[in-house]
C-alpha cells in the first residue's frame, strides 16, 4: 500500500506548477508526511501515559493538529468533506501552519529535542505546491499511512530511501544524495561501532551511514533501557550544508526510529580546525564527502593544508575531529591515493603519520549509479602511524549501473579476507616504507592479478569517455560558480 501511496502523490506532484523535480517530490512528500508522522507519535504518546496514570501534553495547539486541519474525519472514519480545500487550504499552510511551526526552533529549550527539530525543518523549507487542490489530494492519500508499529515504520523507512535514490538517480549530482545501501552495511560492519561511542558524520547528506549504523546497533545486542536512550541522544552526530539534504537527513533517521536526530544545518568546513577541543571530537566517522566541489579561499584558511578540493577538506576534517583511538570508514575520490599536488601529498603524509591505515577498498566505476568517478573507502584509526596498508580491489563480472547495482553478496569477500588481511587475486598487502617518501604514492596497483589479454567492450570505453565528460563539466560548473 505505502508503495502505490508514493506513486500516487508523485503523480500528482508531477501535475503542480510548483513542482518541477524528483528533488521537488521528495522535499514536498516530506513535510506532509513528517506532520502525519507527528500526529500518530503523539498519540501514541498521550496513549502510553494514559496507560501509566499520566497526563500528556500536545507538542502541537489544537488548531494546528493534523486531525484538525489536514484530517477532520466524520464518525464513519473518512475525512470530512468540508475539510478546507483549494485556496483556503493554500493560504492556511503558507500564512499560519508554517509561521507556527517555525516558532518552535526559538522556543525549544535545547537543540536535541523534537520541539527543536519541528521548528528548524519548517524554517528551511516551505510549501511548493501551488494548487490547494492537489495539496488536499497529497494529505488525503499521506493520511491513510500509518507509523503505529514497528513494521509500518520499518516498510516506510525503506519507501523514503527508496524515494532518495530515486532522487539521486535523477540528476547529476545524484552522489551527494544517495551512497549505495550495501556499501554503506559493508563499511559500518568493518569499522564496527558499539554502543556508547559517538558516530559523526560531517557531511550527512541524506543520513544514510548514521541510519545503517543505528539499524546495526540495534542488532548488535538485547538492548537495555540505558542503551535505547543512548541510542536516541548520544550517539549520532551530523552537519549538512544543504537545506534539502538537511530536510532529508532528518527525516530519514526520524522514519527509522530516531526521534529528534542530533543534525545540524552549517557548512562543516567553515569551522576553523585550530579551535577544535578534546570535547568536541567523535569515536567514529562514517562518510562519503562530496568530490569535485571547489572551496573559496576563506574556507581554505580554516585548514593547515590549504587546497580547494573539497573532499580534501573534509578528510582533514574528519581526522581532527576523531579522538584518539577513533575509528573512521571514508568514501573518496581513488585519485586521492597518487595526485602529485602538494596538497595531496600533504594530506597522504598527515593521514599516514598521524593513523593507522590499515584498509583501502578500491571500488569499480558505475558504483555511484549517475556519478562515473572511480572511488575507494579509506579504514583507519587514530593515534598510531601506518606500518602496512592492506589493499582489496573489488573486480567484477559485470558492469555496474541503475538495473545493475552494487550488492552486500559483492562485497562478502572483502569482509571476509579484511578481517585477517589475507592476500589474494583481488588483495594485496603494501609496507608503507617501501613507498617512495617524498610522494607517498598509495596508487592500487594489485601484484597479484593475473594479467588479462582480453580488449575492453567498447560499450565500457564509452562509458569511462561519458564520466569523464560529466566530472569535467561539473568541475567547470564549480568553477563558474565562484566566478
Amino acid at each position: 500500500m505505502f508503495e502505490q501511496t508514493f506513486k500516487n502523490i508523485d503523480d500528482i506532484l508531477h501535475k503542480d506548477a510548483g513542482c518541477g523535480s524528483e528533488l521537488d517530490y521528495v522535499e514536498q512528500t516530506s513535510w506532509v508526511l513528517f506532520l502525519k508522522y507527528l500526529d500518530d507519535l503523539e498519540r501514541d504518546k498521550a496513549t502510553a501515559a494514559q496507560l501509566t496514570g499520566k497526563t500528556y501534553t500536545n507538542i502541537i495547539a489544537d488548531e494546528y493538529q493534523w486531525t484538525m486541519w489536514a484530517a477532520p474525519k466524520l464518525e464513519n472514519g473518512k475525512i470530512d468533506h468540508n475539510a478546507m480545500t483549494g485556496d483556503d487550504l493554500k493560504d492556511f499552510v503558507d500564512h499560519k501552519l508554517f509561521p507556527y511551526l517555525k516558532k518552535f526552533k526559538a522556543d525549544a529549550e535545547r537543540a536535541d529535542t523534537i520541539e527543536y527539530k519541528i521548528g528548524e525543518i519548517f524554517s528551511e523549507l516551505k510549501n511548493r505546491m501551488q494548487s490547494g487542490y492537489a495539496l488536499r489530494d497529497v494529505i488525503n492519500l499521506i493520511d491513510e499511512l500509518r507509523f503505529r508499529t514497528h513494521a509500518e515504520k520499518h516498510e516506510m523507512s525503506h519507501l523514503y530511501e527508496a524515494k532518495i535514490q530515486n532522487m539521486g538517480n535523477a540528476g547529476r549530482n545524484g552522489g551527494e544524495y544517495y551512497t549505495p545501501r550495501p556499501l554503506i552495511k559493508t563499511i559500518v560492519k568493518v569499522v564496527a561501532p558499539a554502543i556508547g561511542n559517538k558516530i559523526y558524520d560531517g557531511a550527512v547528506g541524506s543520513a544514510g551511514f548514521l541510519c545503517e549504523a543505528f539499524e546495526y546497533l540495534k542488532e548488535s545486542k538485547q538492548l537495555t533501557t540505558t542503551d535505547v536512550i543512548t541510542l536516541q541522544k548520544k550517539t549520532f552526530y551530523g552537519k549538512e550544508k544543504k537545506s534539502l539534504a538537511y530536510i532529508i537527513g532528518t527525516m530519514n533517521m526520524i522514519l527509522h526510529g530516531v526521534e529528534a536526530p542530533n543534525i545540524v544545518h552549517t557548512n562543516t568546513l567553515t569551522e576553523n580546525l585550530a579551535d577544535v577541543q578534546e570535547k568536541d571530537r567523535y569515536d567514529i566517522v562514517l562518510a562519503n564527502p562530496p568530490f569535485g566541489g571547489k572551496e573559496r579561499a576563506e574556507v581554505q584558511q580554516n585548514f593547515p593544508i590549504k587546497t580547494g578540493e573539497t573532499a580534501s577538506l573534509f578528510l582533514q576534517h574528519f581526522i581532527k575531529m576523531l579522538k584518539a583511538g577513533g575509528k573512521a570508514g571514508v568514501v573518496i575520490k581513488n585519485t586521492f591515493l597518487s595526485n602529485t599536488d602538494n596538497a595531496s601529498v600533504s594530506l597522504r603524509k598527515l593521514l599516514l603519520e598521524s593513523c593507522n591505515l590499515h584498509t583501502v577498498l578500491d571500488l569499480p566505476g558505475g558504483t555511484f549509479t549517475g556519478a562515473g568517478v572511480k572511488t575507494v573507502v579509506l579504514f583507519f584509526e587514530k593515534g598510531s602511524s601506518t606500518k602496512n596498508v592492506w589493499f582489496y580491489q573489488l573486480n567484477l563480472d559485470r558492469n555496474l549501473g541503475k538495473t545493475n547495482a552494487l550488492s552486500e553478496k559483492d562485497l562478502a569477500d572483502f569482509v571476509t579476507l579484511q578481517k585477517s588481511s589475507a592476500e589474494s587475486e583481488n588483495s594485496w598487502n603494501l609496507k608503507v616504507s617501501t613507498i617512495d617518501q617524498s610522494t607517498f604514492d598509495l596508487s592500487a596497483k594489485n601484484p597479484n592479478k593475473k594479467e588479462e589479454t582480453a580488449l575492453r567492450q567498447p560499450q565500457e570505453i564509452l562509458a569511462e569517455m561519458k564520466a569523464l565528460d560529466e566530472e569535467s563539466a561539473e568541475i567547470l560548473n564549480s568553477i563558474l560558480e565562484l566566478l
